[in-house]
């Protein structure tokens, strides 16, 4: 980047970075998850988790390298766009997007039928819509402040879901946990594998937008020590904490009748304790904090891949604009809260497959997620051949196998997506294709965009100086 470009504040340390990392999931493990028991059964979805948890662990290791490599707000898109050119960038440019945009609104919905529970004159969309002006707020002020806070509502979650489990070992049993636990079966038989592949997206829930904090790069102080330490770290507190919930809920209990529902912590607690006990109204109140982490961390994951994404020209400029007091990308935070609000509000308007909106939005951002997570894995083998001299700060671990494990399980994932949600699988190839004439239509917004070095691979960046020192 030259001198002129606007630049981010760098105020984030470790402890922040992986707030931000693990805040981002955590609302995963409070609800979403239990549709895979629907799915595949205890068991099946056991297996569906350990494949996830696995994809999702090598996926890490290996993302690393390239979060340190390239510490940009783009995160996936600036590799994409180093390793494979303009054309690159726009895919996991718009993956990103998918999955960063269509996430919160579904999050924010969560967060008003959660209040309206307690205050049943709050109406959900209001307060859905309520939470995105005060978040939206929250992340203009200050990237220190937002990163405080997130990191203060994450140990909250932790603490809370620590709680849950404490509280329900003692009623717990595995013969609960195992009963028809091989989709609706007590012995294994060929018909859970379907039930596995279908869960598959239940099971991504648990970990989805991690890599989220790779945005944060450009605002995290020493990044090639505080981003390994906290990617590492994070993916090994969720993994942690999804086994952990999942297995105390389902032996809590008939988790046949958690399957089904958006709140199966505070029930299966209540077999346990009862309906009256403090126990439970603690865990109502503080589960409220495990949805907050989450939206509040994914606004500041989408604010940075849109600020990057206009600095770069495959958006409009003026999104890329930065505060002049606070140092934060105030346009693009205010840009994905407007799509998110129109979501709620469109909500009982647009259905699909007999579905509502924010319910089919949550299925498209993981196809976002997948994509994402295979263009960033070819960008890192293209990476590696291309430019070996790129100063790797940490590098992937058991290269290359790892990696390929990595995008051969998120390659399954996709396959299984496809299949199971073919009319969506359409809806995101649709919108691709538009985004892609939106791409065609803009290159010379893209060839006015300002330099910006760690976008520019060896190739690229050689011809430039070339062009430069012709005379003209």
């Amino acid at each position: 980047m030259n001198a002129s470009t606007p630049g981010l504040a760098r105020k984030l340390g470790g402890w922040q970075l992986w707030g931000i990392a693990v805040g981002l999931v955590i609302s995963g493990e409070y609800f979403g998850w239990s549709y895979g028991w629907a799915a595949a059964g205890t068991l099946g979805f056991l297996c569906a988790t350990l494949f996830v948890a696995a994809m999702y662990t090598a996926f890490i290791f290996s993302f690393t390298e390239l979060t340190t490599a390239i510490p940009h707000a783009g995160g996936p898109f600036a590799y994409a766009r180093r390793a494979f050119g303009p054309l690159g960038g726009f895919v996991a440019g718009f993956a990103t997007l998918c999955e960063f945009v269509f996430a919160p609104p579904a999050i924010a919905l969560a967060i008003g039928a959660y209040l309206n529970v307690q205050f049943p004159s709050l109406a959900p969309k209001w307060t859905a819509c309520g939470a995105y002006l005060v978040f939206m707020a929250l992340n203009i002020a200050g990237v220190g402040i937002a990163a405080m806070f997130e990191l203060a509502v994450t140990l909250l979650a932790i603490f809370e879901l620590l709680v849950f489990m404490g509280v329900v070992a003692p009623g717990f049993n595995w013969a609960h946990f195992l009963h028809q636990g091989w989709a609706g079966r007590d012995d294994f038989h060929w018909g859970a594998v379907g039930g596995m592949f279908a869960a598959v997206p239940f099971a991504i829930w648990f970990f989805l937008a991690i890599e989220g904090a790779a945005m944060a790069a450009e605002e995290a102080k020493d990044p090639a020590r505080t981003i390994p330490r906290a990617y590492i770290a994070g993916i090994l507190t969720l993994v942690a904490l999804a086994f952990g919930v999942m297995v105390m809920a389902g032996g809590a209990g008939d988790w046949s009748r958690l399957a089904n529902i958006n709140d199966p912590l505070p029930q299966a607690m209540k077999r346990i304790v009862g309906e009256h006990s403090g126990w439970l109204h603690m865990l109502v109140w503080l589960g409220l904090f495990g949805l907050v982490a989450s939206f509040h961390g994914i606004i500041m994951g989408y604010s940075r891949q849109i600020f990057a994404l206009a600095r770069a020209g495959y958006l409009p400029r003026a999104l890329a604009a930065v505060h002049p007091r606070f140092k934060t990308p105030h346009r693009a935070i205010l840009a994905g809260g407007i799509v998110g609000i129109a979501a709620i509000f469109s909500d009982d308007l647009v259905q699909i497959a007999g579905q509502p909106l924010t319910a089919n939005i949550v299925t498209l951002s993981v196809f976002g997620a997948i994509v994402m997570y295979i263009v960033s894995m070819l960008a890192l083998f293209r990476l590696r051949g291309r430019e070996p001299a790129l100063p790797r700060p940490f590098c992937a671990p058991c290269y290359p196998w790892l990696p390929a494990l990595a995008l051969g399980c998120s390659l399954i994932c996709l396959i299984a997506m496809v299949y199971y949600n073919r009319l969506l699988a359409g809806i995101f190839a649709a919108m691709l294709a538009a985004g892609y004439l939106y791409f065609l239509a803009t290159a010379g917004q893209r060839a006015a965009a300002a330099a910006d070095a760690q976008l520019q691979g060896a190739t690229e960046a050689t011809a430039a100086g070339s062009a430069a020192r012709s005379p003209t």
